[in-house]
């Protein structure tokens, strides 16, 4: 398989990343939660991703919790130049496996230096601050409490860029009051399209976008028409969904999650499929073009 088009990249607090990086969320056990049944092999995967040219890879201390973060240490540590890790705070474990929220300044705190730890870091490259008002989506309300913290943990050095995960544009325009917002990471996809506005408003500002479920939300009439497009292609659908947010915006970051060497590779090679305007128009449809 091809790797990531490396002419494709976006600043992401103030790097040039390639659009193409990768989501260490399914390497946990089932429910992002325990360790997985195979750890070699989800090294491999990491080992994997660093080779065909990833520099973005996205992950949090909460995934397992701690698993993510050690196994990207055993597979990638020392890490290599350039290679940009993205964590968030915000969230915690239930003994049951539940998400819940952690906003006070002891568990801000202590997030970002059990992400240090069990990355092997002195200081960490970007951190989201995941609001959790409504575990299911954004909701409305003002996060200015744990962002400050948040921004306090950057002035002492040990964050570099601060970025926002599951939120509303006001809380975006909030959150940039306070401190620098180099990326804003939110449900995304051909479907699930409320973020358009906000998209080519960061877009504007030189903000990276980043979605997550890409292929999340879909009705079986919206996965046919997704198929269809692809099998024209002779692309797998999570190629031309990917593809499709390539197209869609310069801003946008992608994180595509396996636990898969193949599907890996799978996904990587969407940085080099086309879509002709006949494909884009079709796909576009599926939610409704987007605002002009």
């Amino acid at each position: 398989m091809p790797g990531i088009d490396s002419s494709s990249t976006f600043p992401l607090g103030g790097r040039p990343v390639k659009r193409l990086g990768y989501g260490a969320m399914q390497l946990a056990g089932p429910g992002v939660f325990g360790p997985p049944k195979d750890p070699d092999a989800a090294r491999a995967v990491l080992r994997e991703a660093v080779a065909q040219g990833v520099d973005h890879i996205d992950t949090s201390d909460f995934y397992g919790p701690h698993v993510t973060n050690q196994l990207i240490r055993e597979a990638l540590s020392p890490y290599p130049a350039g290679l940009v890790i993205v964590t968030k705070i915000g969230a915690r474990r239930g003994n049951d496996g539940s998400w819940l929220p952690a906003y006070s300044k002891e568990e801000l705190t202590q997030a970002v230096h059990d992400n240090l730890r069990n990355l092997g870091l002195d200081v960490l490259d970007v951190v989201n601050l995941r609001i959790m008002f409504d575990t299911h989506g954004p909701a409305e309300g003002s996060i200015e409490a744990p962002l400050t913290v948040l921004a306090e943990l950057q002035r002492q050095g040990l964050v570099r860029h601060i970025g926002l995960s599951n939120v509303t544009a006001t809380q975006v325009a909030e959150g940039r009051r306070i401190a620098d917002i180099v990326c804003v990471q939110n449900h995304y996809n051909l479907a699930h399209r409320q973020d358009d506005a906000l998209i080519d408003s960061l877009a504007r500002d030189g903000i990276a976008y980043v979605p997550f479920f890409p292929l999340g939300g879909f009705s079986p009439l919206q996965s046919s028409t997704l198929s269809a497009v692809a099998a024209r292609l002779k692309a797998t659908p999570m190629q031309t969904a990917l593809a499709w947010l390539l197209r869609r915006s310069p801003n946008v970051l992608l994180i595509p999650g396996t636990s898969s060497v193949t599907h890996l590779n799978e996904n990587l090679a969407a940085g080099a499929l086309q879509l002709p305007d006949d494909a884009l128009k079709e796909l576009d449809s599926v939610a409704g073009a987007r605002p002009a």
